[in-house]
C-alpha cells in the first residue's frame, strides 16, 4: 500500500555542480528542499578539473562531495533515485520516483544534465577518466603533445578534433559520416586532423589507461586520449508533455535570464539549457535557479494562505 506522497517547496532534479548550488541557494531561503538523483551519474564525477576558479586542481567527485555536505548542512534532503515520470496537479507538481514513492513540490529544477551517447564498445566504460572523455572543453589540456582521437562526424565532433590540434601532437578524427556544416567541413579538410572517413570504433584497448583505439577494418591506433563527441540528448522527456519548450535546435531547454521555462514553476540550470559544458556555467546558472524556484514556491505558499 502506497503512502502519501511527501511534500516539499522545490524539487531538484541532478546532483550535479547546477543541482547541488540551486539546492545549496534555496534552502538558505528556508524552504524545503528534496534533491533527486545519482552524484555518480554528473558528467563531471569522474574527471580532473583545472579550469574552475579558486579549486585548482581538483576533481569532480571532490566537489560533489563538498555540495552534498554543504546543501544538507542548509537542510536540503537528498535521495539517490531517479524520476520515472513528472505532471502537473492542482499548483503543485507530482514526481514518481524509481523506488515506487511519488513526491509534490510547488515549484522545480531540472539540472540532469545531458545524457551523452556512448559508443557501447569494449574499454569504453572500463576507461572512464583513464583516457576516454566526452568532453573536449574539459580535458584538452591534459592530452599536450599526445596522441588522440575525436569519435563523431558532427559538429561537436569536427569542433573538439580542430581545437585538439592546440594541444595534442596527432588528432584522429573517427566518423561513418560527416554530418557538419559545409564551412566546418572545409575547415577540416584544410586542417592537419587526420580522418578516418566510414570507420566505427569496435574496442577502446589498454590496462590502467588508454593505449589505441581498433576500428572496425581491423586498424589498430595508438592514442592516449579518446574524446567520444557523438552528440547529447537532454533528460527531456520528463518535461515535455508539460509543455517545457526547447530551445531552436531542440536539443536544450529554453530559459530566461532568471532560468525560468516556458511553464510556471520549472526551472533549469546547466548543462540541459545548452553549452558551454562548463563547472562555472552550472554553478551560475544554479544559483539563479535556486533562488527563483525558492521565491516561487514563497509566493504560491503566500497566495494559497490569503
Amino acid at each position: 500500500m502506497n503512502s502519501e506522497p511527501q511534500r516539499y517547496d522545490v524539487a531538484i532534479l541532478g546532483t550535479g555542480p547546477a543541482g547541488l548550488q540551486a539546492a545549496i541557494h534555496a534552502a538558505r531561503r528556508k524552504v524545503s528542499v528534496l534533491v533527486l538523483g545519482r552524484e555518480s551519474q554528473s558528467s563531471i564525477y569522474h574527471h580532473h578539473l583545472e579550469n574552475y576558479c579558486c579549486l585548482f586542481p581538483t576533481t569532480g567527485e571532490d566537489i560533489i562531495a563538498a555540495g552534498r555536505r554543504q546543501a544538507a548542512s542548509f537542510g536540503a534532503r537528498f535521495r539517490d533515485e531517479e524520476v520515472l515520470s513528472l505532471s502537473a496537479e492542482n499548483g503543485r507538481f507530482r514526481l514518481k520516483l524509481e523506488g515506487g514513492s511519488e513526491v509534490l513540490a510547488t515549484a522545480i529544477v531540472i539540472a540532469t544534465g545531458t545524457a551523452r551517447r556512448r559508443l557501447g564498445v569494449e574499454g569504453e566504460k572500463r576507461l572512464l577518466g583513464r583516457g576516454v572523455s566526452y568532453c573536449v572543453e574539459c580535458d584538452c589540456t591534459f592530452y599536450r603533445d599526445s596522441e588522440v582521437a575525436v569519435v563523431g562526424g558532427g559538429a561537436a565532433a569536427v569542433h573538439g578534433a580542430l581545437t585538439m590540434l592546440d594541444y595534442a601532437r596527432t588528432v584522429h578524427l573517427v566518423y561513418e559520416t560527416l554530418e557538419a556544416a559545409p564551412a566546418l567541413a572545409e575547415e577540416l579538410r584544410r586542417s592537419a586532423v587526420v580522418g578516418h572517413p566510414g570507420r566505427r570504433v569496435t574496442e577502446i584497448l589498454g590496462g590502467e589507461s588508454v593505449e589505441a583505439i581498433l576500428l572496425d577494418d581491423g586498424t589498430r591506433i595508438p592514442v592516449q586520449g579518446v574524446f567520444i563527441e557523438l552528440g547529447a540528448k537532454g533528460v527531456l522527456e520528463l518535461a515535455a508533455l508539460l509543455g517545457v519548450r526547447l530551445d531552436e535546435e531542440m536539443k536544450h531547454i529554453a530559459t530566461s535570464r532568471r532560468m525560468e521555462t516556458s511553464v510556471p514553476g520549472i526551472y533549469a540550470a546547466g548543462d540541459i539549457t545548452g553549452p558551454p559544458w562548463q563547472v562555472a556555467k552550472a554553478v551560475g546558472e544554479g544559483c539563479v535557479a535556486g533562488l527563483e524556484a525558492a521565491a516561487y514556491a514563497k509566493r504560491a505558499a503566500a497566495a494559497a494562505e490569503a
